[in-house]
């Protein structure tokens, strides 16, 4: 069995996860990065990708997450996301419907505009949503 350390994942609705596991593994803004015990010490901006959460090498929680931070300090982890929502909870036509919304979106503002910026990181989230749920 792998070391553990313990774990929080958090949201605006409350905790998602809160205990010990082998390893977290997820997505920033520069790629994948898997966090074990004993990790060095990081922040990470976390972009929407799927989260997993190891209890067990045979025992793995999935979830669609939203934009965060990672922080990773003193053999703990600590993932703050706008969401978490499991693979097959996941609505597939309304993640295509809000897809077609954003491109729409992103196609009439001006670029550069807070109203771009909006549209394109909808537009990523739903692009990665799409994904988790068609690769359950």
């Amino acid at each position: 069995m792998a070391d553990s350390f313990s774990v929080e994942v958090l949201t605006p609705e409350g905790p998602v996860f809160q205990g010990e596991l082998e390893q977290v593994s997820t997505r920033t803004e520069v790629g994948e990065v898997g966090i074990l015990a004993r990790h060095i010490p990081m922040v990470a901006r976390l972009v929407p990708a799927e989260l997993r959460l190891y209890k067990s090498e045979n025992d793995v929680e999935r979830y669609a997450q939203g934009e965060g931070w990672l922080e990773v300090f003193a053999n703990r982890a600590r993932v703050l996301i706008a969401e978490a929502i499991k693979p097959e909870d996941l609505d597939v036509a309304d993640l295509r419907q809000r897809l077609q919304d954003a491109e729409q979106a992103l196609a009439e503002a001006e670029e550069g505009s807070a109203a771009a910026e909006q549209a394109e990181r909808e537009k990523a989230r739903c692009e990665a949503f799409i994904q988790i749920a068609e690769n359950r």
